[in-house]
């Protein structure tokens, strides 16, 4: 009996401490249904990303989560405004027989931040977002394919991850 009443003790004295397991602190309140992501600014040269991250994006809030994606904010609850700031590639190897590059890294900077629609207070924030990719370039000119679209397809579904993570799991 006394270690029923200890061990009930210790449940409830650990159950008030305040810690959690962590990731499991999502920042979206449960009013929040439908998510607008419209497309990005950009300050690069770079077109094309300002299309693939929000798309990649609501990719991932679908496949992961419960809520409706739009593009049209007014249609809403909630809308995650993004801008990519800034873009940046260079070679990382070069093939010694023709001083091509071989591998590239890309790097991407980026402020992300997560908007209630009706208040207008932030969700979430994440300013001077970095994400990076590496990718490969065939050395041999007859099996050359250009390797860079195919990249920020990877590279857009890898700041969706980060984002959606990063609004879920409170990191």
């Amino acid at each position: 009996m006394r270690r029923l009443a200890l061990a009930a003790a210790a449940s409830l004295a650990l159950a008030g401490c305040g810690y959690h397991v962590a990731g499991r602190a999502d920042l979206v309140p449960r009013h929040v249904r439908t998510i607008a992501i419209p497309a990005f600014a950009n300050a690069t040269i770079h077109y094309t990303l300002t299309q693939s991250l929000p798309e990649a994006i609501g990719r991932e809030f679908i496949r992961r989560t419960r809520y409706r994606i739009v593009a049209n904010p007014a249609e809403a609850d909630a809308a995650l405004e993004g801008a990519v700031l800034q873009y940046f590639s260079y070679p990382t190897v070069t093939d010694p027989a023709t001083g091509r590059a071989a591998g590239v890294q890309m790097i991407l900077v980026l402020d992300i931040k997560l908007r209630e629609v009706t208040t207008g207070s932030v969700l979430f924030e994440r300013p001077g977002l970095v994400v990076q990719h590496r990718y490969e370039i065939s050395s041999d000119q007859l099996a050359y394919l250009e390797e860079s679209e195919a990249a920020f397809e990877r590279i857009s579904a890898e700041v969706a991850r980060s984002v959606v993570s990063a609004i879920l799991e409170n990191f």
